[in-house]
């Protein structure tokens, strides 16, 4: 019973299998986008995964030449490649994972009695890893976890704040703490460096870490983007310093647009019994097959086609900036990172620019005091607006948002990573740049109508109520606030939300470029309207009143609405008392008798009740609570007669047809109570002592009736 219902049968062929497969892949397919078409170079990576599948059941000697041979062929192309020499390789999944087992390697070198007793051994002396506060986040946290070492021994070296670049490693303050260190009696063991950070791109001087270590006896790992540009033939002198590097770790399938191929990390040592201690080799050859896919990539693209990728990605860069300087428009609102950058960062192959709040208020004749509270939040919500509108509007393009400690958020375009994935063109790079030039003056002035729209709400203090929200990018924020005397708080909060509603419906239904909208789905702001992002020629006094208007005539119209169920709520309840009085003058009227349902049929069948239906008026147009009763209905004196048009059943099987006049019968209207009464009795009687004799019965009560 607990085996799964698709596994209790006999089994299924291929082809079912693949059928169940597909339709697992094609399930949504018309609700997202189409998966991006696989190119040649990407399925013979693809097509090494499936072929290292079936060499792995190999016999076990041609495995291991076959293996050999793949293993040493990548690790030579790769280390000619990048300018690497004497260098071994380990393939790896994770990109972290090669940083940790070259941490284990160190940590086997620098503590001969490791591998027999075991973390016991780090007491006397507990290991420091360096890295800098530009790295990868949660890398260091990841490399003290896999290793079973505490956060202490993680130092994170902070950047420049003065000389160079601010995204650089500060060497003299890592001198620094490394001696502090030393002196409490711990051991400096490796150092992270980066050549090509994260966020920025930009490059340690690897040159000076790498004398710096080699003073401290410490290993030197550099890992980041701009390694791929070792492949080109002119490679800056601050990369140029990574192939001096203890080890580093490649990703190819990033630079070069492959699917599913591992990433690598090259570095030097001679003992091989440490480095497959470390995990860095492996004595079994199905582990050294993750190369094969590398392997056939390599040989498929040639080094004309490695080169050729790598340096596509960095022209477009250069295409980026170049025409970033011909708008000169865009100088004015934006801030490229890169004109910061120091004079061995120009190369970057990173573009990274930000919306500016100063500039923006200079090229508008503004002042940077009039803005709300909470600058740098308000500039962040609207670079990641700028981010995710550019990646919407250009997918092709790959840009992205990068959260920088110092600049905060910014938008970043980093073709390396994206461009052999994507097939990014100049053209793409062409629109990006042309819808950059249409965003940004919108952002401009929606920035600088930010205040003015929230002065203008607050003139409007009575009805609207301006709500501060920093994460919205757009003009503002807005709430009607209705009038709520007497109403409990569940009944206001029923009432604003009807009127915020209904008023935002309005307000999209209007002839406007502007969007209104909820806001974020999950945002804090509950019954509000938000405005989004405005062009110069907006009057946002008249925007503002607009909206104040609107949600009085909504106010005032459900106002009238419920007023007036009101009055129709009291008007049924007051008809529906009238109506109970007048059911009970008719009992009155009647009499108790004729409520028994056999009496009561009897007698209104010898002396029919006239009917007096009577009806009510409600006058909803005077918006009063007035109940008017029609007049009376005609009485014909000569004749009364019996409406019903069906049959009246008697229990003894007695019938009176509609339509007979009442006149036509032996007795009539004038017909007096106490003789009434003693044909009641009678007719009981005969009822029950004499219920065969209907006929005869019948026949001597009309004759009594005749002769009195």
């Amino acid at each position: 019973s607990s085996v799964p219902l698709f596994l209790l049968c006999s089994g299924q062929d291929v082809a079912t299998i693949l059928h169940l497969v597909h339709n697992l892949i094609h399930e949504e397919e018309e609700k997202e986008d189409k998966m991006q078409n696989v190119g040649e170079q990407a399925h013979m990576a693809l097509l090494g995964h499936s072929l290292a599948a079936y060499i792995s059941v190999l016999d076990r000697e041609r495995l291991r030449k076959l293996t050999t041979r793949i293993l040493s062929d990548t690790t030579l192309w790769l280390c000619r490649l990048f300018r690497y020499e004497n260098g071994s390789a380990c393939f790896h999944e994770d990109d972290r994972a090669g940083l940790v087992r070259v941490c284990r390697l160190v940590i086997n070198v620098r503590y001969e009695e490791f591998a027999t007793e075991g973390y016991a051994v780090l007491s006397s002396k507990q290991p420091v890893i360096y890295q800098s506060s530009s790295c990868r986040p949660g890398l260091g946290q990841h490399l003290c976890s896999q290793l079973g070492l505490p956060l202490s021994s993680l130092c994170t070296v902070p950047c420049n704040t003065i000389f160079g670049s601010q995204h650089q490693m500060d060497v003299a303050l890592l001198d620094k703490l490394i001696k502090e260190d030393i002196e409490a009696g711990k051991l400096p063991l490796l150092l992270i460096a980066n050549a090509g950070t994260p966020g920025a791109g930009h490059t340690d001087k690897l040159g000076r870490l790498k004398e710096l270590c080699d003073q401290y006896n410490m290993w030197l790992h550099v890992e980041g983007v701009n390694l791929a540009t070792l492949a080109l033939g002119q490679v800056t002198s601050a990369v140029m310093a990574a192939t001096r590097s203890d080890s580093m770790t490649l990703t190819p399938g990033q630079w070069l647009g492959l699917p599913a191929v591992t990433a690598v990390t090259l570095y030097r040592h001679e003992d091989p019994a440490l480095s497959l201690a470390a995990g860095l080799t492996s004595s079994q050859p199905v582990e050294k097959l993750r190369a094969l896919p590398l392997w056939l990539s390599l040989q498929h693209l040639g080094h004309n086609g490695i080169v050729q990728k790598i340096k596509h990605a960095t022209a477009l860069v250069s295409i980026t900036l170049f025409l970033l300087k011909l708008r000169r428009s865009l100088l004015h609102f934006l801030v490229s990172l890169c004109a910061q950058q120091v004079e061995d960062e120009l190369n970057s192959p990173v573009v990274l620019f930000k919306f500016s709040q100063e500039m923006s208020a200079a090229s508008s004749g503004g002042s940077v005091e009039g803005y709300c509270a909470g600058e740098k939040e308000v500039l962040d919500t609207f670079n990641r607006w700028l981010g995710e509108q550019l990646a919407q509007l250009v997918p092709t393009s790959g840009v992205d948002v990068v959260e920088l400690e110092d600049e905060g958020t910014c938008v970043r375009f980093s073709p390396l990573l994206t461009a052999a994935v994507l097939g990014t063109q100049p053209e793409d790079v062409e629109e990006l740049v042309e819808r950059l030039s249409e965003l940004v003056p919108v952002m401009s002035s929606t920035m600088c109508l930010r205040q003015d729209f929230r002065e203008e709400s607050h003139r409007h203090s009575a009805s609207l109520r301006y709500v501060d929200d920093i994460s919205w990018p757009g003009l503002g924020v807005v709430r009607y606030e209705p009038q709520a005397e007497g109403m409990d708080e569940s009944r206001r909060k029923q009432v604003l939300e009807k009127i915020n509603n209904e008023l935002l419906r309005k307000l999209q239904d209007l002839d406007t470029d502007i969007i209104f909208s909820t806001g974020p789905e999950f945002g804090a702001a509950k019954y509000t309207i938000f405005v989004g992002m405005v062009t110069e020629d907006v009057d946002v006094s008249e925007l503002v009143d607009t909206i104040a208007a609107l949600g009085r005539d909504i106010e005032e119209s459900g106002r009238l609405l419920e007023n007036m169920t009101e009055v129709v709520r009291k008007g049924i309840l007051e008809a529906e008392l009238q109506l109970q009085k007048a059911n009970e003058e008719k009992l009155i009227e009647e009499g108790m008798l004729r409520q028994i349902p056999l009496v009561g049929s009897v007698l209104n069948w010898f002396s029919p009740v006239e009917s007096s239906i009577k009806g009510r008026t409600f006058n909803l147009a005077a918006g009063l609570h007035l109940l008017q009763s029609p007049p009376p209905p005609k009485k014909n004196k000569n004749k009364t007669i019996i409406h019903r048009v069906h049959k009246h059943v008697f229990p003894l099987g007695w019938s009176c047809s509609s339509g007979v006049r009442a006149s036509n019968w032996p007795i009539g209207r004038s017909i007096n109570a106490p003789l009434m009464g003693i044909l009641t009795v009678l007719l009981l009687l005969s009822i029950l002592l004499i219920p065969n004799r209907a006929s005869t019965v019948h026949s001597s009560i009309l004759s009594s009736q005749h002769n009195h």
